[in-house]
């Protein structure tokens, strides 16, 4: 038997622990009762980034920014990721713009740039838009 995972709440960003098995149902939220796993990004801020990062469910951030192109066009194929990973990655969009401390934190000198997380590590990191099958191949090869 497999130990629950932590979730953030992307809404409130209490931990929630979930069963691997009732990933595909749905779970809320215990203290706020949103919807943990969207099948849609969330937006991450400076204020929210420590604790979203953390849990066993990776968490996959965009780093984009209004102004950018590239940024724009890849808006919709990351959308998508959203749908296609649901249960199994969570995403989430993060505006350098707004968040620049964070941005530099991070080390953001291109954008759009993807970064993985698992508990609470940066585990990947790419520079640049990519197709959706390149990008769904990306995250299988580090065992999304």
């Amino acid at each position: 038997m497999t130990d629950p995972l932590l979730i953030p709440c992307p809404s409130c960003a209490g931990l929630n622990r979930i069963a691997h098995e009732r990933l595909g149902d749905a779970p809320h939220c215990g203290r706020c009762k949103h919807e943990l796993l969207s099948r849609t990004p969330f937006e991450l801020n400076q204020a929210s980034f420590a604790q979203q990062i953390k849990g066993g469910l990776p968490l996959l951030v965009d780093v984009w920014a209004e102004w950018c192109g590239p940024c724009r066009a890849f808006a919709p194929v990351f959308q998508q990721a959203a749908a296609h990973l649901h249960g199994r990655c969570r995403l989430a969009k993060l505006d350098s713009e707004a968040n620049r401390g964070l941005a530099t934190q991070l080390g953001i000198r291109s954008i759009p740039s993807l970064i993985l997380f698992r508990d609470g590590e940066e585990v990947a990191r790419q520079s640049g838009a990519l197709p959706l099958p390149r990008l769904l191949e990306w995250l299988r090869i580090h065992d999304v």
